[in-house]
Parts: structure tokens; sequence; C-alpha cells
């Protein structure tokens, strides 16, 4: 066994979510041995801005890497590999030398949504697209520019219009994951699917993705700007010398390009095979399922765009907050000037446990933050629909957990319609998985079985590890599915059928009957 344990090798997989990023450290076979977090804070600001600091990232990555390799868990010179996976579609503008030129603009921001109409304009339009241009975006892309201004895309045409003097002095313009690419090899470069929301490039043969001039004079940037392109599973370089030394690795270990959190979580969740789903719930919450093909559902906002893994297309509906609602209810409604329980999220849970199914008909619309799929409506809003006099705090604790299930059913819903199929099961992961009522709540409201990852909250790093170690040749993506172990199945339970049949019916009947007023007040 000692001569075994002194043969292994290990990899520090970074998950940098919206709140912080998580190190970990892992073995190839995708084990996660130690894991620790660190905190970045959000700024949000007018008129739909939505932004983060470079370097708290850095300076957040650095703490909660050392925080793990502090452990003295494994020699340092076993540890071969770092490979980093963030949230996606943000835009960091960086100069010759790598230094940012103004904070990131992350997912959430809105404000690039007039320049997106701008440039996808005409003189005849579908769904708010210019005929010709939408059909040679999705003839390369298989999408095009979100109306919502959420994209990458987007955000480097807000600074376009905005902020000039800081389009002006950019360098490249950087995803998340490939900005802290740079940090840790002094390298510039994207991956085939961290680069998909520009919508500049040819992604028909994955094994070549490539920019398209047509396209990128669309979008009226500059193609110099843009970083060179890598696929997912491949080596970007090793550790600088700096790197090595702020991080307390050696400047052998080498740095895989990566995937953003979505493609990284598909791999870590185990369902990589064929149209094999996950579903996560975090601050936000997706389904993804990996798919052989190039298709778009214009209507739904959804495409099948390169994935982790170099030979297969995954398609994925997101919904903006999950997790986050949770949050907003115990900050806003039930704590919000009190000192916060400690264990408020565990309450929730119990008390959501005990509230009998269908929160007495009351219905939770997660909508906080608008929607991208399978609407795309940034002025949707969430609330309560049905109270009344004998509404109890137990059943407003329930129907949000229910309100995000409800979501994940339409979500799932047209999944499964752009696939052509029953998808017989959903993986589940991320924080909102480590919820056994959660899990039970989202069988009985999809109707399909929920089998619950072990430590879901490591699914991104362990999708990372998991990466890195087929980047490296320590397995293929064959090898993965045996690598995720199931820590508990939920079966639907049939006495809520009827009860989550009526309430997900009306669920949208509420999105149908309110999207003119959400339109109206939230302009």
């Amino acid at each position: 066994m000692a001569m075994m344990a002194e043969n292994r090798k290990y990899i520090l997989a970074i998950d940098m979510g919206t709140s912080g990023p998580k190190a970990a450290l892992a073995t190839t076979d995708g084990e996660i041995i130690a894991c620790e977090f660190a905190e970045t804070p959000l700024l949000l600001l007018p008129n739909g801005g939505a932004e983060q600091r470079p370097d708290d990232w850095w300076e957040a990555i650095k703490t909660a890497a050392r925080r793990v390799l502090d452990q003295r868990l494994v020699p340092v010179e076993d540890i071969v590999a770092v490979n980093a996976s963030t949230h996606w579609s943000g835009t960091v503008a960086v100069d010759r030398d790598g230094q940012p030129l103004a904070d990131a603009i992350i997912w959430m921001d809105t404000r690039g949504a007039p320049h997106v109409d701008r440039i996808t304009d005409g003189a005849i339009k579908i769904e708010g697209y210019e005929i010709f241009k939408m059909l040679r975006w999705i003839h390369f892309t298989g999408g095009g520019p979100a109306h919502s201004g959420k994209d990458s895309i987007a955000h480097i045409l807000y600074l376009k219009h905005e902020r000039p003097d800081v389009y002006r002095a950019a360098h490249k313009f950087l995803e998340p994951k490939d900005y802290i690419n740079f940090r840790l090899t002094g390298l510039m470069a994207a991956s085939y699917d961290s680069i998909a929301l520009h919508w500049v490039t040819d992604n028909r043969d994955l094994a070549r993705v490539r920019y398209v001039d047509e396209l990128i004079r669309y979008t009226t940037i500059d193609r110099d700007k843009l970083p060179d392109l890598k696929p997912a599973n491949s080596i970007l370089g090793p550790l600088s010398p700096a790197a090595a030394r702020e991080l307390g690795l050696s400047e052998r270990a080498q740095v895989i390009i990566g995937a953003p959190d979505v493609q990284a979580a598909a791999i870590g969740s185990g369902a990589v095979r064929d149209y094999e789903a996950h579903l996560y719930i975090g601050t936000s919450s997706w389904i993804t399922c990996h798919v052989p093909f190039k298709k778009t559902d214009l209507d739904h906002n959804m495409a099948s765009l390169p994935s982790a893994n170099p030979s297969r297309y995954f398609v994925a509906n997101d919904q903006e907050t999950a997790g986050a609602c949770l949050t907003f209810l115990r900050d806003n409604v039930l704590f919000p000037d009190d000192a916060k329980p400690a264990n408020a999220y565990r309450l929730f849970d119990q008390i959501a446990e005990r509230t009998p199914a269908g929160s007495g008909k009351l219905i939770f619309t997660p909508w906080l933050y608008g929607e991208r799929t399978p609407v795309e409506n940034h002025s949707l809003r969430g609330g309560f629909f049905n109270l009344s006099l004998t509404t109890t705090r137990e059943q407003m604790v329930r129907a949000v957990f229910e309100g995000v299930a409800f979501n994940s059913r339409w979500l799932f819903t047209h999944i499964e319609k752009f696939v052509n199929r029953r998808i017989e099961s959903l993986n589940m992961i991320g924080g909102g998985a480590n919820s056994d009522v959660w899990c039970q709540i989202c069988a009985d409201a999809l109707n399909r079985p929920i089998r619950q990852v072990k430590d879901p909250i490591q699914a991104n790093a362990r999708g990372a590890a998991l990466l890195a170690s087929t980047a490296l040749g320590y397995m293929t993506f064959d090898d993965i599915p045996a690598r995720a172990q199931i820590a508990r199945a939920y079966e639907p339970n049939p006495d809520n059928r009827k009860i989550y049949d009526e309430l997900f019916a009306e669920f949208l009947n509420i999105y149908e009957s309110n999207k003119k007023i959400y339109a109206r007040l939230n302009q």
C-alpha cells in the first residue's frame, strides 16, 4: 500500500463559482481528498450591472489552495496538474501584460442588451433577429447572441460603446476561466467550449473549432482582441514560476485549459454518455444532456454547443436563481434584520419535509433575476401566488423548494423534446442535492428518479479533476461514469402526482398570464 501511495499522482482542481472558489486536492481517479473555500464579493451596479474584481478571484484561489496544501496530505511534487473551472459567460479586458483594465463583467450582467439589439437588427426579422444573419449564426454556431445581454459578446459590446477607453486599450478579452489560466501560466487562450457564447466560431467540426470572419464582422468587434483556441482537455502549459511560488506547487505541474462550470459539472456528475442528464442546483440551476448531434431550438434559446468532451456536444437549459431563492427567503423575508441562523438551510429542509406536498396550493415563481431558458425574458420576476390569511410560514418555505422544482420540470420538458426521447433519470449535483427533501421534491415534480451523486457540492471540482486526467492520459471519457458514486436514489412518489401536475400547469399559466405585466414593470 505504501508503494501504491507513493506512486499516486494528484490534481489541484479549482471550482470558482460566483460566491468564490473552492480548491480541491483530487486523485487522478477523481476522488476528492481535501477541499477548501474562500469567498469573493459580488458587485451589483445600476441598470443591470454585475461585476467582480479579478484580483479578488486570484487572492481567493491562493487562499483556498494554500489551506489545502498546508494540510500536507501528499507530496507537492506528486501534484502533477492544475485545472480551473469557473462561472461562464464573463469578460475580463486585459492589456498586453495581462493586467485587468476594469472589473470583470460576469454572467448576471445585462447592460450589453441594447448593443446586441443593434447587431441583430435588420429589415426582415424573426424573433428579433435579422433573418439572414440569424441563419448564418445558426449555421456556424448553433445559436446567436442572446437579447438578454448576458452573453460574453454583449459584455464586449458594452465596453466598446460605453467604456471605449477600456475597449481601445484591451489586448484580449478573456473568459473568467481563461483569465485564471493566464494567471497560472502567463498564456492567453480560450477553450472550444468557453468561447461559444461569443457566437463567432464555427463548431460544426468539434476537432477544429475556429473563428469565422463573417460572424466577427456582424459583432463589430476586433478579431485580434480574441484569444487563440484549444480543446478543453488539452495542456495549456506548465505553471509559471510566479504562480508556482504563490500557490506552493512545483513548476513542473501542468495547467489544463479546462472547461467552464456547466461543462465541468456534467463531467463530475458522471452523466457523460449520450442522452444522460444531470440536474444542478446551486445559486443558479441547470439541466444538461450530452448529445451526438448538432441542433438548434431558437424558440426556447437552446442549442447543441461544444462540451468538455471533445467528441460530443451538450444541450443545456438554465435557471438564473435556484438556491439563491432560499437565500432570498432567509435574508429578505424571514430574517431581514435578525441574526441569521447558522443552520437556516437545515431548518428549511426540516420545515419542507414536514409540510404536505403542494404547500396548500401556494405557488412560488423563482424568477428573481429574469430568465434565459426555456424563455429568454430579463423582465420576469419572482413571487408567491395564491397567498391567503391561512398561508403559513411552513407553506412558504416548501413552496420555494417546489417552485424551483417546477421550473426544473419546465426546463426538462424542453430538454426531452430537444433530444426527442424520454430521459429515464437524472443525476443531481450542487449544494441543493445535499437536501434529501429537495431531491425527493424534484423526483416528484419531474416524475423521474433522481440519483443523488455522492458529495454533490464537489461535482464541479471532481469534473475538473477528471477532465485533467483525460488530458494527462490517466483515463478516457468512457471511464468516467464508473467514477461517479451515487449516494441515494429517489423514486417519484405517486401520491404527489396529481397535486404537482395541477400546480405545474398553473405555474406555466402564471408566466403566460403575467409576462406582459412583468415587461411593463421592469423595462
